[in-house]
């Protein structure tokens, strides 16, 4: 399970470890430059001692000779924390003075003028060395002079000019650290307290977060909240309308209903009973009716609903609901006609849903269509799926084109017992499928036709 991370901590760790990084970075680069000056500066003064040793080196009667006064000598003993070795050896003559055990450099010329320095051991203890060379005599002896030092003085000043420069930027980072984090706590301060003002809200209160505190950067995800926050304050006002109209529907035919019970009730011949006994199942198919179409809806709601977006095939379900409308329509002499290809046509939806919008329009086309009337039902493949349904009926006035989808809304004085769902549930259902949905008059004596649109087909 992946832990939830703090945003403080997110901030403070983004901004603290690359501060870390390039302080090392500026420490190893610190290290190399004091080993450098350290090095140089002590190479001077063993540059020096070296001179000195070859200054005290003479040619007498052909030979090459040292001669090393005590006060020479004292030079290479004054100091209490290292070790100072010399060794002066002749082409010729071998080993002049010293101590033999003093490194030499390896594979360099020995005609070279210049000093050569480089590090080394002796007697197990790290030296630096530097061997210079120089010709003497007329017999162009070769002489070498190589002086080495322990390091202990070096290390040391190396390890204060270190520190020197390591313990104020460690401080540095202490402090940054520690500014940073007191900065981070000030600075998200104020979404604190915008969560406690959204925890202290009432669930009724949906109204807009204040945004008078709140940061630049954190405006788009209040405007976010607040437009989510709109969203359900509207969608709530739909569902009260929603549940108002369906009790005010509900209401009607219940009220007829009970009202044919007592009126029954109060008859003792059957045949006196029989027209509130049809009054009754004539109420108890429109509560059937409106209840299914309760539940239609329900279950095309976005949220919630009960629905399966699965491949369906269309034309396989449209030619199915149009058989079985075929006995409605001979009802009232209307001639139903099916049109679409051969093969099948998949889509992505929901069988159920999708064949309760074709009963809806269908049922709307036989409800409110002319006697010895057309209704037309045609697939066309491309290019994209579209569902049309035709009828030749009075058809629907320009200026309730843009309501008859509003849930409950009838046309005033339209014929029939609807409930004012049918066309509400087919907008759903297709606003489901993500399909677009058409309604028109087809020409100005009537007719109406239905376009249903899908994206697009599997």
């Amino acid at each position: 399970m992946k832990k939830n991370r703090s945003l403080k901590t997110e901030l403070l760790f983004r901004l603290v470890i690359p501060l870390i990084f390039f302080v090392l970075i500026d420490a190893a680069m610190s290290y190399f430059l004091t080993l450098h000056y350290v090095d140089e500066a002590y190479d001077r003064w063993l540059l020096d001692s070296a001179e000195s040793l070859m200054q005290e080196i003479k040619v007498q009667n052909g030979r090459t000779v040292v001669e090393l006064p005590p006060a020479a000598l004292e030079i290479f003993k004054w100091d209490d924390f290292d070790k100072t070795y010399f060794k002066i050896i002749s082409s010729d003559q071998g080993l002049l003075a010293g101590d033999a055990l003093v490194p030499e450099p390896v594979n360099v010329n020995p005609d070279t003028s210049q000093p050569v320095y480089f590090n080394d051991k002796m007697r197990g203890e790290a030296v630096r060395v530097v061997s210079m060379f120089v010709v003497r005599g007329q017999n162009s002896d070769k002489i070498a002079v190589h002086v080495a030092e322990t390091m202990n003085k070096r290390r040391g000043m190396m390890r204060d000019i270190f520190l020197a420069d390591l313990v104020p930027q460690l401080a540095l980072v202490l402090f940054s650290s520690i500014y940073l984090l007191t900065g981070i706590k000030r600075g998200l301060q104020p979404l604190q307290v915008l969560a406690d003002e959204v925890a202290k809200r009432s669930p009724r209160d949906l109204s807009a977060i204040s945004e008078e505190h709140v940061f630049l950067e954190a405006r788009m995800l209040t405007d976010t909240i607040n437009g989510l926050l709109e969203q359900l304050a509207s969608a709530i006002a739909t569902q009260q309308r929603f549940i108002s109209n369906a009790a005010h529907q509900l209401r009607t035919p219940l009220a007829g209903l009970k009202l044919q019970v007592e009126r029954a009730l109060r008859e003792q011949d059957l045949s006196a009973m029989k027209p509130a006994l049809m009054h009754i199942q004539s109420s108890a198919d429109r509560m059937s009716h409106l209840t299914t179409q309760l539940l239609v809806l329900a279950r095309s709601e976005p949220v919630g609903g009960g629905y399966t977006l699965k491949p369906v095939d269309i034309c396989e379900l449209a030619r199915k609901t149009c058989i079985d409308f075929v006995p409605k329509a001979l009802q009232r002499n209307m001639e139903l006609s099916f049109e679409g290809p051969k093969k099948p046509l998949l889509i992505q939806g929901d069988e159920i849903l999708l064949s309760e919008l074709l009963n809806n329009l269908l049922d709307n086309a036989v409800a409110y269509g002319y006697d010895h009337g057309n209704i037309s039902v045609k697939l066309q493949p491309e290019p994209t799926p579209c569902l049309t349904v035709m009828d030749d009926g009075p058809g629907i006035a320009d200026g309730e084109i843009d309501k008859v989808c509003e849930r409950f809304y009838r046309i005033p004085g339209s014929p029939g017992d609807g409930c004012g769902l049918g066309l509400a549930i087919v907008k759903e259902i297709a606003d489901l499928h993500k399909a677009r949905f058409e309604l028109r008059r087809i020409s100005a004596k009537g007719g109406t036709r239905f376009d249903l649109i899908f994206k697009e087909r599997l």
